[in-house]
């Protein structure tokens, strides 16, 4: 009898030993998926910002000097102690930053931020992913923050209407080398306009130009290619199906609230998710020189534009194969619709 008990104990403690073995297994085997678990973070290679000047068109990053181009040298000194603009709140981090997974539905605030909410991936006993959010609020700063934000400044003549030109484009950096990881296909871009005053007004009121009502416009970059980690995380994580090349626009659900207590990594409760439709959505072979984006309108005078630039959590090229890459955001305006000048 104790022979036999001894084999059934040793049974269970073999059967209980396979069990987190392949616990363990199903745990690593899901590790690539999701947010960026082992929180691994996004280096920014060059943020390019070009203006093609017509119609009068000028560009400023304190509303009081303005150029035909602005680099990223112009907007860090925003932020130094010398700025013309102490007033605001530019997070450039230098071109070290390392961004970190965040995500928006595009809600703005009533300063005229826009709502940022940095996710944090965790596993339950079973290994389910599960995920928690804290609010990200951008500070004037040059070495922190998650995301990437700036005031930009426009002066026009009469109401323009500016477009993305086909030098508008965001793709997989190249300063320090190394494989395309895909990163560049969760990245998006938005722009506030914070709202119009006539030319000639004073800094303070230009600087100062607030619109809690404004409407983001969305731009969603390279929505048709994907990774094969991108491709399964889809599958695996939110049960999608796509494909690595020509596949088509992906529905993906923001954050739009802090979610405290964890819940399932594909939950789209309505009390902490909401569905995104980026305003603008655009093919990894980019903007046609014929086929330039709306980004918005401006008024005659001066307008101040609010600009985001940020990794997508929820987007399923965000994913920790991923992470560790590199994005290049370049940006360029016209008040053209073409490149013909038309």
């Amino acid at each position: 009898m104790k022979t036999k008990n001894k084999k059934t104990k040793k049974q269970r403690k073999l059967l209980l030993a396979l069990l987190m073995l392949l616990l363990t297994f199903i745990t690593l085997s899901t590790s690539t998926y999701a947010w960026f678990t082992a929180n691994k973070t996004v280096t920014v290679s060059t943020i390019n910002v070009n203006v093609a000047a017509a119609n009068g068109l000028q560009i400023s990053v304190d509303g009081l000097e303005w150029k035909a181009v602005i680099t990223n040298e112009d907007i860090l000194k925003t932020i130094g102690e010398q700025s013309t603009y102490p007033t605001n709140t530019n997070q450039l981090p230098s071109l070290s930053t390392n961004l970190s997974p965040v995500s928006t539905v595009g809600t703005i605030d009533s300063t005229g931020k826009m709502e940022m909410f940095l996710g944090e991936v965790g596993s339950d006993a079973l290994g389910n992913y599960q995920l928690t959010a804290t609010k990200s609020t951008e500070t004037k700063s040059n070495n922190s923050g998650h995301f990437i934000v700036f005031d930009l400044f426009f002066q026009v003549q009469e109401q323009t209407d500016i477009y993305l030109t086909e030098n508008a484009k965001i793709t997989y950096g190249t300063k320090d080398g190394g494989t395309d990881s895909g990163i560049q296909n969760a990245a998006r871009v938005a722009f506030i306009n914070e709202g119009n005053t006539p030319a000639g007004s004073t800094g303070t009121v230009i600087q100062g130009l607030v619109n809690a009502d404004a409407q983001p416009v969305i731009w969603e970059p390279n929505y048709d290619v994907h990774t094969a980690a991108a491709v399964a995380h889809a599958k695996n994580t939110y049960n999608v199906d796509t494909q690595q090349a020509g596949a088509t626009k992906l529905t993906y659900f923001g954050l739009k609230s802090a979610i405290a207590q964890p819940v399932a990594l594909n939950n789209t409760d309505e009390a902490y998710f909401a569905q995104v439709n980026p305003t603008i959505a655009t093919p990894a072979a980019g903007i046609g020189a014929d086929a330039y984006q709306k980004a918005f309108t401006l008024n005659a005078g001066i307008s101040k534009i609010r600009v985001y630039m940020w990794v997508e959590g929820q987007d399923v090229d965000c994913e920790n194969m991923a992470s560790g890459g590199q994005i290049a955001f370049d940006l360029q305006f016209s008040s053209n619709k073409n490149s013909s000048g038309a």
